[in-house]
């Protein structure tokens, strides 16, 4: 029988698609650059049926990429057309939430919004935050390690798991769904997987961690004069405003292209940075912190969100849907040192400008976690592709010392730089890593390494 015929056999004809009855979708990410579908694409129902799939396609030595929400940006779930497609999103639940350990056991292919609302439901809070909240699923958010906006606080995605279930290439479940938070019984297999981009095993559930809600949330916009100032200021949020939630910064161009197509406009005067800080603090330490800061001329102006709306109005400018209308833009998720963010932003734009003169360059990001994003939209001149950019970004970014990915993976589009943040001796044990999970190199191939 061929391999088709034997997922079908195991699977059913209904988790065996091909042609036409795959849909777009499994052919990119939001990245966009995917350019052929998988061979076929399963949609297994459980781990068991996973399993069944890896341990055929490993004995048939044919190579299979896992999808979820496909909603990431560096390539990691784009096929060539050779590989066959596993979409985790049939496997879908929550499984339990249980109060006294502040605990939620759910299935890869959930939606990470799903699973913020039955922790809102059992009066707790789920940490992990992102755009796609909607679309993205919890398997891809831990194969990629995601960030968000929350990180400042409660850490990246591998901070809210205490344990998961994966499946190796040879079809063999590894099951470590443990729900201790001190749990130092040899070695923490869930690392392994999480951030491996589904190049050493697939998630297919997980132990997530809660916390107690949050409380009312008060969102601030600063004006700031400099990069300095924006440090100063998180340095001073941090000691005065223990309950920070979020630190975000815009420089000018972001922040006044997207307010200007979202005809907002929050102050009178322009100024190079802005700065959105929420905290839980009562209003009369927020007032007295920006008091303060307006004081020591770490900010020029202030405002605090007097409704949910407002709120919203603000953040709606740092989310930056209309820069996405700009052309061929280009969206890089890097990290540095803090200290060094400003400079680099300084020394990227001068080095894209020398280049593309025309160009539209922005930076925003996270900053109190070491993040920032990226915006490029330029014209290309003819022979040229988007790694020309890549390469004026990244290579601008080596002499800092930084990381080419902060928290959106390495997929493909990103593994040609990847020595620019990892040593020769990492990237060594990286692919010892690999062929010790993966000997036959089914999982993912031409991704991360």
């Amino acid at each position: 029988m061929s391999l088709l015929a034997d997922l079908r056999a195991a699977l059913g004809d209904a988790a065996v698609l091909e042609g036409e009855a795959m849909g777009a979708k499994s052919s990119s990410d939001m990245s966009l650059t995917g350019t052929s579908p998988p061979r076929a694409l399963l949609r297994p129902r459980t781990t068991e049926e996973v399993a069944t799939a890896l341990r055929l396609c490993n004995a048939a030595g044919v190579p299979v990429i896992a999808q979820g929400g496909m909603t990431g940006l560096a390539g990691g779930a784009n096929p060539t057309g050779s590989e066959i497609a596993i979409s985790l999103e049939l496997i879908r639940g929550i499984e339990e939430v249980d109060t006294a350990s502040a605990t939620m056991v759910v299935k890869a292919g959930t939606p990470l919004e799903d699973c913020q609302r039955a922790a809102a439901d059992a009066g707790l809070f789920l940490a992990l935050d992102l755009g796609s909240r909607g679309s993205c699923t919890v398997g891809g958010n831990l194969s990629t390690n995601a960030g968000g906006i929350r990180v400042i606080r409660y850490g990246m995605a591998r901070e809210q798991v205490l344990g998961l279930e994966a499946v190796l290439a040879d079809g063999t479940v590894i099951s470590s769904m443990n729900r201790m938070l001190k749990n130092n019984a040899g070695y923490d297999l869930k690392h392994l997987f999480i951030g491996s981009e589904g190049t050493l095993g697939l998630i297919t559930r997980a132990v997530l961690r809660l916390h107690p809600p949050p409380g009312e949330i008060t969102t601030m916009l600063c004006a700031v004069e400099s990069y300095d100032h924006v440090v100063a200021l998180l340095r001073r949020a941090q000691g005065t405003l223990g309950g920070i939630v979020a630190f975000e910064a815009m420089w000018r161009d972001y922040f006044q292209f997207n307010a200007d197509a979202l005809k907002l406009r929050f102050f009178e005067a322009d100024h190079p940075f802005w700065v959105i800080i929420e905290s839980t603090m009562a209003a009369g330490a927020i007032e007295a912190f920006l008091a303060a800061a307006l004081e020591e001329g770490l900010i020029a102006d202030a405002l605090i969100a007097q409704s949910h709306a407002q709120s919203r109005q603000i953040w709606s400018v740092r989310d930056g849907h209309p820069i996405e209308a700009l052309p061929n833009l280009l969206n890089f998720d890097v990290s540095l040192p803090i200290g060094a963010i400003g400079d680099y932003a300084v020394a990227c734009t001068a080095a894209l400008k020398q280049r593309w003169p025309e160009a539209h360059v922005s930076f925003y990001g996270h900053v109190g976690d070491s993040n920032v994003h990226i915006c490029v939209s330029t014209l290309y001149r003819p022979g040229e592709d988007m790694h020309s950019v890549d390469d004026i970004v990244y290579g601008v970014l080596g002499r800092y010392h930084g990381s080419i990915s902060a928290e959106h993976g390495i997929g493909t589009l990103k593994r040609p730089y990847l020595h620019l943040s990892r040593s020769p001796a990492e990237l060594a044990l990286m692919r010892t890593l690999k062929q010790a999970l993966d000997p036959r190199g089914i999982l993912n191939p031409g991704k991360v390494v």
